[in-house]
């Protein structure tokens, strides 16, 4: 063994990394604090497979030459592991033959039967059916852990003495062609299913017969993040950055639209004219898929840009569709329908509330008034981030209060009762403000623009801060459920004077509510989203009433079905903790609201 070789063994301090080229085409990526080593050695045609051995948190990759050399080295560094923790195990991945299709788990089954266990049913239930594959696992009790032909790592009774402990996993070569080519998109799902059950199986062992404080498989997974997946990252957000998408399909003639609809007693609705796009979607869409996303190995990234990917594709194909009738179609895609118990939960409050018409006549403050409760909002957030930055912008070309960039954009005759007030700057600014800083000292620049989908969850989020708040009322709440009528009759084939006569007629809003909600729906060609709003509230209360924690979620800006994900790479130090909570955190009946929700209760009962 080289010098240079011994000085990477030579001190593996508590809580750092070694990642180091090796001599004769050899690679280790080694967490100090893992006793875990995924090791392959290099074959003709078989990239796919280092690739499966390169989603562990520590990982050997053989050179083909100077096999002594890696024996050497690799009994050293179990020596010295097994030292500090107790155990070390190793275990080495290899290509079956062509036509295989078990996988060959070799250990000693007698000695590490719930690891053994654990592996062989978790391959097992790796998805083939589909695919006309019959995928098994066969545990094989023996002292060759290697394939056959090649020399053994070991003596096991010599690795066994020094404190480590070998296994051999043999993967059915499904994933590739006979050439080594991969099939990518079952590769993709192969691999992610093979990761799993292989960190399940780690930690099985780590838990039982090391002194690892390592209390989650979650954090066998990879505990960098490789600075192809951050460029990456950067550059979808960065596509993502040059357009506005919900900008670009609002209408421009909005207050016309409203002015003729009314002057005709509700018969006639003009065309609706949008804004030049910025952008050719075409000249976009070739830029995302040149993005090497395939090539991410962690398969919880890989997941989430390849679902971001898709997600802007559906997008921008939508902006080459304004105005026609498959920009409802790919709506429906993006936004996937109203779903029956959203649709029931819309219609009780529609029928329990009345729409409050005495609130016209409370007492009202205007944009700037409201600007001055924002600066005190984001001095409150400066307090728990010195480093927060933030403006308010009291613009006349917008006609709605949002946040675009964690910046507030404020219409310019905007005005508000104070509750009102209360309530929007818990949802513009203790939400999507909020997030988007969150999200921004993350390393991930995507959790500050948004994964794919996140919108209703930070929509259940904002609605939900609201009610704790205490600024949630019933007209805010009939909007809301409004939304979702609309967008269930606009599923059902409604036009556009029937969708208003619904909600005027029907359920009791004011023209200009009816207006408001219907020509939102009818943006673009039909557009759902706004039915995402009680949705993701309902959403978030089923999650957090079955033991979800809410403020984890305001790391940044993801999905529900992304909470997983994040919380694997928070547990692997990939992400960080929220920097900033909401005031809302600190009201005194805040623990008494959140658990009335957690518990279920009625939309309706909330204001």
């Amino acid at each position: 063994m080289t010098s240079e070789t011994s000085e990477l063994l030579a001190d593996l301090e508590p809580g750092k990394r070694t990642m180091s080229d090796l001599p004769y085409g050899g690679f280790l990526v080694l967490e100090h604090d893992v006793p875990a080593l995924l090791i392959y050695r290099k074959k003709p045609k078989d990239k796919a497979t280092m690739r499966l051995a390169r989603t562990g948190a520590s990982y050997l990759i053989i050179g083909d030459s100077h096999f002594e050399y890696f024996r050497e080295f690799i009994k050293e560094l179990t020596t010295k592991m097994a030292d500090r923790f107790g155990s070390f195990i190793l275990l080495e991945l290899y290509k079956g033959e062509p036509a295989s299709t078990d996988f060959i788990i070799k250990g000693p089954s007698h000695k590490l039967p719930a690891s053994l266990e654990t592996l062989s049913e978790e391959l097992s239930a790796i998805d083939s059916r589909r695919y006309d594959l019959k995928l098994g696992a066969q545990i094989n009790h023996t002292k060759n852990r290697q394939k056959p032909g090649d020399e053994p790592l070991f003596d096991i009774d010599e690795l066994k003495a020094a404190g480590g402990t070998l296994l051999g996993l043999e993967l059915p070569p499904v994933y590739c062609n006979k050439s080594g080519k991969m099939y990518p998109l079952y590769f993709r799902m192969f691999r992610d299913k093979l990761a799993k059950a292989i960190q399940k199986t780690i930690y099985e062992f780590i838990r039982v017969q090391t002194t690892s404080d390592i209390h989650s498989y979650h954090n066998l997974g990879r505990r960098r993040i490789h600075k192809e997946v951050l460029k990456i990252d950067r550059q979808i957000t960065e596509i993502q950055s040059r357009y506005q998408f919900l900008l670009l399909v609002a209408p421009v003639n909005i207050q016309a639209l409203r002015h003729k609809f009314f002057e005709t007693n509700f018969e006639e609705i003009d065309t609706y004219h949008y804004r030049l796009l910025p952008v050719d979607p075409d000249l976009l869409k070739r830029e995302l898929y040149n993005l090497r996303i395939d090539e991410i190995d962690d398969p919880s990234l890989s997941y989430l840009y390849n679902e971001k990917r898709e997600e802007l594709d559906k997008e921008l194909t939508m902006l080459k569709e304004r105005g026609s009738k498959n920009f409802f179609y790919s709506s429906i895609r993006l936004y996937q329908g109203v779903p029956r118990n959203v649709l029931a939960e819309a219609k009780l409050i529609l029928e329990t509330i009345p729409e409050n018409h005495e609130e016209s006549t409370e007492k009202t403050i205007d944009a700037h008034q409201f600007q001055e409760l924002a600066k005190v909002e984001f001095e409150y957030f400066k307090k728990q981030a010195p480093h927060f930055e933030s403006n308010i912008h009291i613009r006349e070309d917008v006609n709605i209060i949002m946040v675009s960039n964690g910046e507030l954009y404020l219409p310019a005759d905007y005005k508000m009762t104070q509750i009102e007030a209360q309530a929007l700057i818990q949802h513009e600014l203790g939400t999507h403000a909020l997030t988007h800083f969150n999200g921004s000292q993350q390393p991930l620049s995507q959790l500050s623009a948004g994964f794919a989908d996140y919108d209703a969850t930070q929509e259940g989020i904002a609605v939900l801060s609201e009610y704790l708040g205490g600024g949630l009322t019933g007209n805010r709440l009939r909007i809301l459920a409004g939304r979702v009528v609309a967008g269930e009759d606009l599923m059902n084939g409604a036009d556009f004077k029937s969708v208003f006569h619904h909600l005027y007629t029907d359920y009791g809003f004011t023209k200009e509510r009816a207006f408001n909600i219907t020509s939102r729906m009818f943006q673009g060609g039909g557009f759902l989203k706004d039915i995402i709003y009680l949705k993701g509230l309902v959403e978030l209360r089923d999650y957090l009433g079955n033991g979800g924690d809410l403020q984890p979620l305001l790391a940044g800006k993801f999905a529900l079905k992304h909470v997983d994900i994040i919380n694997d790479l928070t547990q692997r130090k990939l992400l960080n903790a929220p920097k900033i909570i909401p005031r809302y955190f600190e009201n005194t009946n805040f623990s008494t609201k959140l658990n009335a929700f957690k518990e279920g209760i009625t939309l309706s009962k909330m204001i």
